[in-house]
C-alpha cells in the first residue's frame, strides 16, 4: 500500500473472507487463464478494495478515488470480480472475458475506466505505483496500492528517488548515493505467516499501523510476497495450471466447494474518497520567454534540451523531470537546480524509470519528461511499448546518439533509436539539429498527446534558427535552396550540419543541392520532400547518424517518384573521435559531396 497509512475498519474478518470467495467464484465462472494467480490474491483484493481503499464505485475514473494496480496483470479476471462486487460492472459482462466485442481484456487496459497504466508486463507496476504516488503526494490526494505476483528482480524495485518516499539506505552512484531496500517491508522475510493470510484476511488490515510505519510514516511501499490462498481442491500447490483456464469439468466441483466455504452474504460498500482534489490543466503550456540564442552560437542540442526543460518547468508547476543517473550528460541538471522538489532521480535503473514516468503521468496529473543516454532505452523498450498500451503522454529524451559521440564507443552510442521509437503506435519523433529547435521541441512535446522522443546530440553544433523561428509537428525545414539544385539532400542533427557544408564546399564547384532538415522523422514532412525531389530531377540523399534499419533513410523511401541513396552507419562502429567517425562511416561533409557526384556519375 502506497502513500502513507489509514485507520481501517475492523471486525470484518469474516465479511472480507466471504467476499474473496466470492472473488473466486467470479474469476473461475469467467473462465480466464490464469485462475491460480486470481484466487491467491483474492484476500488481498477483498481488503484493499472493500476495506483500505476509499472510492466512488459507480465512478471509477473520478480523480478523487485511491488508485489500484494491478502489477500482475494475468490475474485480470479478479480485477473484473472486484469491479463486480462493487457493482461497477454486472455479471454477465464477466463471462464475455477476452472476446473481442468486450473491453475485459487478458490483461487490463485503460480501454477500462478502472485502469490507469497498462499491465501485463511482470514486476512494472511497482515503479507504476511509485510514479502515481509520487504525483499524488504532491497533490495531499488518496492513496495508491499496488499488487504484484513474482516478477524478475530487475522490475521490482522502486525506480525513484528515496528520500520523499523510502527509508532505504545505499551506496555511491554516479551522482551522490543510490539506494538499497532497508525498509521492513522491502526484505524477502514475509512480515507474517503465510497461513494467516488465508484464515484470516483482516491481517492485511491491521489496527494501527506497524512501529516501522509510525517511525516512517512516508513510506511509500509495503511490500510482500505470498504464497496461494488456498480453497482449491486438487489443484492448489500442483504444476502446469498456469495459463490455461480451468477444465469444464473440473470448475463447477471447485466453485461448489468454495461457496460452501461462504457463510455470510453481507454486502461491504467502499468508503467514499475525501473530495478535495484540485482542478489540474496541464494543456497549452508555453515557454515564459523566447530562445536567447544568437545565430552561429556553438550549442550541443543536449544542453539546449537542459536550459528548456528547466525553462518549461517555470512555466508551469506540473512539469517533472526523470534521469537515469546521467543527469550532467543530458542536462537534466539544470531543472534540478532551478525545480529540486519535482526532479526525481531513478539512478541506473532504466526500466523503472520508464514505469514511474507512466505513473507520474497518469490521469493527465503531470507533464513529465525522462532523459538517460538513448541507447540505454533500448533495455527499457518493454516497458515504452507498454506506456502506447496505456495511452499515455510520455517525453522521453536520449541524448549521445550516433557514432558523433566519439571516443565512448558503441557500446555508448545510439545507433538503433530511431528505428526503436518509429516502431510504437503513436509516437512521435523529434530530432532537432540546433537549440532553438531543441528548444521547440520541449515545448510541442510537452502539449502533444501519446509518447514523444527527442534524440538530442553531443558535440556542440551551430545555432541556426532565428529565436523567433516557428517550428510544427510534421512540418520540415529547407534550410539551403536555390532555383539552380541538382539534388536534395537530407541531414538531422549533426548530419544536418554536414549537409550544410556539403553544400557551401559543391556551391563553389559549381553544384547546387537543397538541404531539408526533417525536424520530425514521425510525422515526416512528405509533402516538403516530394516538392524538394520534383525540384531536384527525382535525386534525394538521406544522411544519418544511425543504422541504415529503420532509419531516416527507410522512412524516406517509401516516399514516390524519386532515387533514394541512403548513407548511414553500417556495421558495429569503434573508438575514435567524431570527425573520424563520421568520415570512417561514409556521413560526413566529404561522404555527402562523393554521393552527390556519384548521383550524376550513375
Amino acid at each position: 500500500r502506497l502513500a502513507g497509512s489509514r485507520p481501517l475498519q475492523h471486525g470484518r474478518g469474516s465479511a472480507l473472507r466471504d467476499v474473496a470467495n466470492r472473488l473466486r467464484v467470479r474469476a473461475l465462472r469467467a473462465r480466464g487463464n490464469h485462475p491460480t494467480s486470481c484466487c491467491s490474491a483474492a484476500e488481498i483484493a477483498a481488503v484493499l478494495f472493500f476495506q483500505a481503499m476509499r472510492y466512488w464505485a459507480r465512478q471509477p475514473a473520478h480523480p478523487s478515488n485511491d488508485c489500484f494496480v494491478l502489477s500482475k496483470g494475468h490475474a485480470a479476471p479478479l480485477l473484473y470480480a472486484a469491479w463486480a462486487e462493487a457493482s461497477f460492472l454486472k455479471e454477465p459482462e464477466l463471462l464475455n472475458l477476452r472476446k473481442i466485442n468486450s473491453d475485459l481484456e487478458g490483461h487490463p487496459t485503460p480501454r477500462l475506466p478502472f485502469v490507469d497504466v497498462a499491465t501485463g508486463l511482470l514486476g512494472q507496476g511497482l515503479g507504476v505505483a511509485c510514479g502515481m504516488a509520487y504525483s499524488r503526494q504532491v497533490l495531499r490526494q488518496g492513496q495508491v496500492s499496488a499488487l504484484g505476483g513474482r516478477p524478475s528482480l530487475g522490475e521490482a524495485w522502486p525506480g525513484c528517488d528515496p528520500p520523499p518516499f523510502l527509508g532505504l539506505c545505499g551506496g555511491l552512484g554516479r551522482h551522490g548515493l543510490s539506494w538499497l531496500p532497508a525498509h521492513p517491508a522491502l526484505t524477502h522475510q514475509p512480515p507474517l505467516p503465510s497461513q494467516s493470510w488465508g484464515e484470516n484476511p483482516g491481517v492485511l488490515a491491521p489496527s494501527s499501523p506497524s512501529p516501522s510505519w509510525g517511525e516512517n510514516p512516508g513510506v511509500l511501499a509495503h511490500f510482500c510476497s505470498l504464497p496461494g490462498g488456498g480453497s482449491l481442491p486438487g489443484v492448489e500447490d500442483a504444476e502446469n495450471w498456469h495459463g490455461k483456464p480451468m477444465p469444464k469439468d473440473k470448475v463447477e466441483s471447485i466453485i461448489g466447494a468454495i461457496q460452501s466455504q461462504i457463510q455470510t452474504h453481507e454486502v461491504l460498500v467502499p468508503q467514499p474518497p475525501i473530495e478535495d482534489v484540485p482542478q489540474i490543466s496541464i494543456a497549452g503550456i508555453c515557454m515564459p520567454s523566447p530562445s536567447e540564442y544568437t545565430t552561429g552560437d556553438k550549442v550541443a542540442t543536449r544542453k539546449a534540451y537542459g536550459v528548456a526543460l528547466a525553462k518549461l518547468g517555470a512555466a508551469s508547476e506540473h512539469v517533472v523531470a526523470l534521469d537515469g543517473d546521467t543527469k550532467n550528460s543530458t542536462f537534466s541538471e539544470l531543472f534540478k537546480q532551478a525545480h529540486p522538489e519535482r526532479y526525481i532521480e531513478c539512478y541506473i535503473a532504466e526500466q523503472n524509470m520508464v514505469s514511474v514516468i507512466l505513473g507520474c503521468a497518469a490521469r493527465d496529473q503531470a507533464v513529465v519528461f525522462a532523459s538517460t543516454f538513448a541507447a540505454f532505452f533500448t533495455r527499457a523498450f518493454v516497458h515504452i511499448r507498454m506506456g502506447a498500451i496505456s495511452q499515455s503522454n510520455l517525453n522521453l529524451c536520449g541524448s549521445h546518439c550516433g557514432v558523433s559521440i566519439g571516443e565512448d564507443g558503441p557500446s555508448q552510442m545510439a545507433l538503433e533509436d530511431i528505428a526503436m521509437f518509429r516502431a510504437i503506435p503513436g509516437c512521435t519523433v523529434f530530432y532537432p539539429s540546433d537549440a532553438v529547435s531543441t528548444e521547440r521541441a520541449v515545448c510541442l512535446a510537452a502539449n502533444t498527446k501519446g509518447i514523444c522522443f527527442i534524440r538530442t546530440s553531443r558535440p556542440e553544433t551551430p545555432v541556426i534558427y532565428p529565436p523567433e523561428e516557428t517550428f510544427e509537428i510534421g512540418q520540415a525545414k529547407v534550410v539551403h535552396k536555390s532555383d539552380a539544385d541538382r539534388v536534395t539532400v537530407i541531414g538531422a542533427g549533426v548530419t544536418l550540419h554536414e549537409a550544410l557544408a556539403a553544400a557551401h564546399e559543391l556551391a563553389k564547384q559549381g553544384t547546387h543541392i537543397r538541404v531539408i532538415d526533417p525536424f520530425t522523422i514521425k510525422p515526416l514532412d512528405a509533402a516538403t520532400i516530394v516538392n524538394s525531389a520534383q525540384a531536384t530531377g527525382g535525386r534525394i540523399i538521406t544522411v544519418e547518424d544511425h543504422y541504415t534499419e529503420g532509419g531516416i533513410g527507410e522512412a524516406v523511401a517509401g516516399e514516390p517518384g524519386m532515387v533514394l541513396q541512403s548513407l548511414a552507419v553500417c556495421g558495429v562502429p569503434q573508438s575514435g573521435k567524431p570527425a573520424e567517425l563520421l568520415d570512417l562511416f561514409g556521413i560526413s561533409t566529404k561522404s555527402i559531396i562523393a554521393a552527390v557526384k556519384n548521383t550524376f556519375a550513375s
